[in-house]
């Protein structure tokens, strides 16, 4: 079961970076990019919290292996 949870995680992570990257090419983080200098806040969440994800999930599933 663990085995299963852990990838749940890993795809959702990259589901999460998928989102992430369509939404820094989006209107509104362009918007943002250009007056601010930096991606709008929603960009950056998805972005951080999927690669989080994946980190999380593929250490679950690489330490399950290991044992």
């Amino acid at each position: 079961m663990n085995k299963a949870v852990m990838l749940a995680v890993l795809v959702g992570g990259i589901v999460l970076v998928i989102y992430g990257v369509a939404a820094s090419e989006s209107f509104s983080s362009d918007v943002s990019n250009f007056f601010t200098g930096s991606p709008t806040d929603k960009t950056i969440w998805l972005l951080v919290g999927g690669i989080l994800a994946i980190v999380v999930g593929a250490a679950g599933l690489l330490r399950g292996q290991l044992k």
